[in-house]
């Protein structure tokens, strides 16, 4: 596709203008749009990896670096690590990787390193002279502190863009704390406005995945992409780049931190409920979809999301359940918006809903043409064809696991798509391959390093 919108893609409808432009069965015909950029990530867990993770789908030659034999603790924090399907490394055949692993380590290279002897370090330095960015999220420091932190790669190469990420950044009166995924939702108030109100226990919600640490990588990623563009484009100069994970977390309160400083009100939980918006939430159906299953989980009750909160459609709803009066009892927005309307608005539509399954409540909702969703779990939203035409979900032939399901960098682009060309690798997998190619090291000369446990 050139520049100009060739004529058989202007006489299209936008739907197949779109379905042919971002063909993801194509994607990697398709050039890459950070292809040439080289990436170090001497990460662990998730908030540093999915930052390196989301480089290398675009295309960046993205190299793991992680401590020998073991690797980073990642590998090790979940269940599931049979070692016959994800293998830990070839001097430990009898372990496994975690699926914890699987989410933020595709396309990359895999070195390993320990950073506490000497010749480790000097290996550092050479991949610096050639690299473009480093990801880091260590604490604050110790990589400074070990010699190979931005200070001193940006002595070997000033071009180096060095991203940290971390709990509370490299100074204030946080700097010396651990964080995770949790401690920084805490921290930054996003468990005060999750959960249910007092009513209902008044008990704070945890997010079961990590969403502060993709959310950051995610932000990271970002960064770097800005400072790839100001390097080579306006400055010829490195950057060194902190990312807060507590920081990031509050962010996410939107308007919340506003309304406290305009009001001196302090926003509280709400549920699965809005506070903005009344209908627009998640109701409890009464019957599972899989009365038949014999597995406990599938037999639970099933969730829908309804929206509702124009006058109009609520009268729709409020008709569908054969509760008029609440329609006339609360006939405009500001009439329904506020705790108590909700309060008894909401129990007459599980009532409603007490005799059905999550997909029959979603099936009378659409009929009433109402914006509704099932509340999916991972198998369902597994097998939904949307995602695997659209190739956000994908199966893979790995080179090392064979066929394995993934997801997808979810950006579609019609010219450089991001695509997922291996899962990951084992501890160590690539470290003959990166040390002759970046350091020009020689077979006999890798061997040592391994006999010496450097790699």
């Amino acid at each position: 596709m050139t520049a100009a919108v060739s004529k058989n893609l202007k006489d299209m409808t936008f739907e197949d203008f779109c379905r042919t432009v971002f063909d993801t069965t194509k994607r990697f015909e398709k050039p890459e749009t950070l292809k040439g950029v080289r990436v170090v990530s001497t990460t662990q867990y998730i908030l540093g990896p999915s930052c390196a993770c989301y480089l290398a789908e675009l295309g960046a030659e993205t190299i793991k670096v992680e401590l020998p034999k073991r690797g980073e603790p990642m590998r090790h924090t979940t269940p599931f690590n049979e070692p016959f399907l994800y293998p830990l490394s070839r001097w430990m055949p009898d372990k496994g990787t975690g699926l914890g692993f699987f989410g933020a380590n595709a396309n990359e290279y895999f070195l390993s390193l320990d950073f506490h002897k000497p010749e480790a370090i000097q290996i550092m330095k050479r991949l610096a002279a050639k690299t473009d960015v480093f990801c880091e999220n260590y604490r604050a420091g110790t990589f400074d502190r070990w010699g190979i932190g931005y200070r001193q790669h940006a002595q070997v190469n000033p071009r180096t863009i060095y991203q940290w990420m971390g709990g509370f950044g490299g100074w204030g009166p946080g700097r010396n704390r651990a964080s995770y995924d949790i401690l920084g939702q805490a921290q930054g108030g996003c468990f005060s406005i999750t959960g249910w109100h007092k009513e209902y226990g008044g008990m704070p919600s945890k997010q079961t995945i990590w969403i502060m640490d993709y959310w950051g990588g995610a932000i990271s990623a970002f960064n770097i992409i800005a400072c790839l563009y100001w390097r080579d484009n306006v400055s010829n100069k490195g950057n060194f780049l902190e990312y807060s994970q507590v920081h990031g977390a509050q962010r996410h309160l939107t308007d919340f931190i506003s309304l406290y400083g305009k009001t001196g009100v302090v926003a509280q939980r709400f549920g699965n409920w809005e506070p903005l918006l009344c209908v627009h939430g998640i109701l409890k159906c009464g019957k599972s979809s899989y009365p038949n299953s014999k597995n406990p989980q599938e037999q639970e009750v099933g969730f829908c999301f309804v929206s509702a909160y124009k006058d109009e459609d609520f009268v729709n709803l409020c008709n569908l359940i054969n509760r008029p009066d609440l329609a006339k009892k609360y006939p405009t927005h500001s009439d329904r918006v506020g705790a108590d309307a909700q309060s008894a608005i909401y129990p007459e539509l599980e009532k409603w809903a007490a005799d059905k399954t999550k997909e029959q409540a979603w099936e009378e909702f659409k009929k009433a043409g109402l914006v509704s969703q099932p509340v999916w779990n991972s198998k369902e939203v597994s097998a939904q064809e949307h995602y695997h035409l659209r190739g956000s979900l994908a199966w893979i032939d790995d080179p090392t696991f064979g066929d394995v399901q993934t997801q997808v960098l979810p950006a579609l682009m019609s010219e450089t798509p991001p695509r997922v060309r291996w899962v990951f690798k084992p501890v160590g997998a690539d470290n003959e391959y990166v040390l002759a190619k970046l350091c020009g090291y020689s077979g006999s000369h890798i061997a040592e390093l391994e006999q010496k446990e450097i790699i």
